[in-house]
């Protein structure tokens, strides 16, 4: 699994002009499952969004995890982090999971991290979605449990 995280001051998502997610300090991460990826890394991906150190100490550097701060995780589904765009002009989606099992293990990677953290929206998987954020920073991290 890919996680494209964001430290954000605000995010939301949008599908037809209606407000589907939206946080305010916290992560904004866009999530594509692998054709090989298995439940493993569902709960790998989960641990790392929760625990990966991105937000400033009293000091400004950064140690602080998402949960540390009480911030808000907003996770998007976006397959087209698994295109291979090594030759040609047109990516490749071939290593991305089928629809049925990457909207599946999206769900599974909400609900684990709804477990452990109170504020977690999403975006609607399979719709043309509108994505607005603030990026704060910038502090952008590509997240994979390959």
């Amino acid at each position: 699994m890919i996680g494209l995280l964001q430290r954000v001051t605000h995010a939301d998502v949008a599908v037809g002009g209606e407000t589907v997610g939206r946080i305010g300090r916290g992560l904004l991460v866009l999530v594509a499952v692998h054709r090989e990826d298995t439940e493993q890394d569902i709960g790998r991906l989960a641990e790392r969004l929760l625990t990966y150190r991105v937000f400033p100490d009293d000091e400004g550097r950064m140690n602080l995890s998402v949960q540390d701060i009480g911030g808000g995780l907003l996770l998007v589904p976006q397959f087209t982090l698994t295109a291979d765009t090594k030759k040609g002009t047109r990516a490749s989606f071939t290593k991305g999971a089928p629809p049925e099992m990457a909207s599946d293990y999206f769900d599974q990677l909400a609900d684990a991290c709804r477990a452990k953290l109170a504020t977690v929206e999403t975006g609607r998987f399979g719709a043309n979605m509108q994505v607005s954020l603030t990026n704060d920073g910038p502090v952008t991290f590509w997240l994979s449990t390959r």
